[in-house]
């Protein structure tokens, strides 16, 4: 490490160097994330500032609208560059975190797309990121193994997997790993970076390319940076223009409203849009959340159904569409229930039904969190769209206003929904301090997508003085008595020792703090990569 830091002043590395961090952190490919830091920090930062100041706008009360200085991209007739042959059918994407177990997993089960998150199912311990990319890097080259300590087993990839895409961080995410002129670099750019420089040429000789994921974006001007950031690294490893694609989630409600203009900046990269569901529900709660008449339910009745979620999704498949291109559904959350058929056949049937409403509305392709239901997402694409996708299939008769994406969610506050929210808050929080981004709970496997959803209900419910369908105030009292409850049931459960020796105590008080606190904190994973305790 000290020969690469002399090679490259101005950097630190706050983390020990290990066997593994030397491997895939070489001379060259240091120098080509602290060149894209370099070259691109000043812009993220302000984009950054720019979200602060819009923020500002809506604590006022200002509401999106279609962005008038861009109404000639909205009308012109412009199509995105053609798509690669194996980016064409994307029926059932799969999407998890970067271990070792879980990527040999996703790339056998019969997924058409595995998206390898180093975001919302990964907590960014030094580990986990320098692993993850090594991991990516022995699976692109087929060299993947994996035994398991407890059983034997052997895993190694089958002939045929699925094909890759990679999801950075977002914007918003400083990697502290890594110090560039006195700075915490983008975990963006290092996410990419990394990947980009090991993997693309190999990727590419192999009939594939370097494909991504791009989370949390808010404007087409952020989308413009991610442009930027591309044609540069391709230049850089003297590859030609638009080998790279991305996929880029709406997840936000400020987006929703800049999506042509979205892929009109990537146009060149682009591989089409998804529908980030759980986020997007954040995002609208986080937005408003100075507003005491967009209060959200329970988030069990915040559906795909609702009025504002439907027309968001139904939006974006025109907008794909018409621009000749993908539009992927939203996530499905459940997994199978081994223990319980009855239980499990309702999960199933509430998956199925998701999934025919996304294939029938015209998306091309849908996420699922479980490799048991790659084949029931499989079967229902399969019965509605025999071809490779239905970019073809255009819904001009969807015309979706301002308003329809501002509708709020109506509904009751009650509290087994409270309690949930508490329950989902502290077992994520106390996973994800633990170095596990991605956990099942109460059947569904939650990443910090849900787990914000669940947090900012607290907060938007407390703030506002919200009340339960019995009349009771939810209050910072009441929050604090249910948490306690929560708290007690878990320590009877798991025992003194096994309690103590978790993060449970950890993970309570960060969710007091961010339930507490006078402004809405903008993630919990800014707070809570403070009060990382592992590297």
């Amino acid at each position: 490490m000290k020969l690469r830091l002399e090679q490259l002043p101005g950097v630190e590395f706050p983390a020990a160097s290990t066997e593994q961090s030397d491997e895939i952190l070489s001379p060259d490919a240091l120098r080509f994330v602290v060149d894209l830091e370099r070259r691109f920090g000043a812009k993220r930062h302000d984009l950054l500032e720019a979200r602060a100041r819009r923020q500002k706008k809506l604590d006022a009360g200002e509401r999106p609208t279609f962005p008038p200085e861009t109404a000639q991209i909205r009308e012109d007739a412009w199509t995105v560059a053609p798509l690669p042959t194996d980016l064409l059918d994307r029926r059932v994407e799969i999407t998890g975190p970067t271990d070792r177990k879980m990527i040999i997993n996703a790339l056998n089960s019969g997924a058409n797309i595995f998206m390898a998150d180093f975001e919302d199912s990964n907590t960014p311990t030094w580990s986990n990121l320098i692993d993850g990319q090594l991991n990516l890097r022995d699976a692109i080259r087929r060299t993947i193994g994996y035994e398991d300590p407890k059983t034997g087993r052997i895993y190694k990839l089958n002939q045929k997997t699925a094909v890759l895409l990679v999801r950075p961080r977002g914007w918003h995410l400083p990697e502290k790993h890594v110090i560039v002129d006195g700075q915490p670099m983008s975990a963006a750019l290092f996410d990419f970076g990394l990947f980009f420089w090991h993997n693309a040429k190999e990727l590419l000789a192999r009939g594939s390319g370097p494909y991504f994921y791009l989370p949390k974006l808010e404007s087409y001007l952020e989308a413009r940076v991610w442009n930027d950031v591309f044609l540069y690294a391709q230049e850089s490893l003297g590859l030609k223009r638009g080998t790279i694609k991305a996929t880029v989630l709406i997840e936000t409600i400020l987006a929703s409203f800049e999506m042509d203009e979205v892929l009109y900046e990537l146009r060149e990269h682009s591989a089409g849009l998804n529908c980030g569901r759980w986020d997007y529900i954040f995002s609208f709660i986080k937005k408003f959340s100075a507003d005491p008449s967009l209060i959200f339910p329970d988030r069990a009745q915040v559906t795909m159904t609702t009025h504002c979620m439907r027309s968001y999704s139904k939006l974006l498949i025109k907008i794909c569409h018409r621009r000749e291109v993908h539009a992927i559904g939203g996530m499905a959350a459940y997994i199978p229930i081994k223990n319980d058929p009855v239980a499990n056949k309702l999960a199933m049937d509430q998956v199925r039904a998701d999934k025919e409403r996304e294939v029938t509305d015209g998306n091309d392709g849908t996420w699922v969190a479980h490799p048991g239901l790659v084949a029931l997402a499989r079967e229902v694409f399969d019965k509605h769209m025999p071809q490779p996708n239905q970019i073809a299939r255009k819904l001009d008769d969807v015309k979706t206003t301002a308003a329809d994406l501002l509708t709020p969610v109506r509904g009751d506050i009650s509290e087994v929904g409270l309690r949930q929210n508490i329950a989902v808050g502290l077992g994520y929080l106390e996973s994800w301090l633990r170095g596990i981004g991605c956990v099942p709970l109460f059947n569904l496997m939650e990443d910090a997508a849900t787990a914000e959803i669940s947090r900012s209900q607290l907060w938007q419910w407390v703030h506002h003085q919200a009340h339960l369908k019995d009349g009771r105030v939810v209050d910072l009292a009441l929050v604090g008595q249910v948490m306690d409850e929560e708290l007690a049931r878990i320590h009877a459960e798991l025992g003194d020792a096994q309690f103590e020796a978790s993060q449970y105590p950890e993970a309570a008080s960060l969710l007091r703090a961010l339930v507490q606190s006078q402004t809405f904190v903008e993630f919990l994973t800014l707070p809570a990569y403070d009060r990382l305790k592992s590297n």
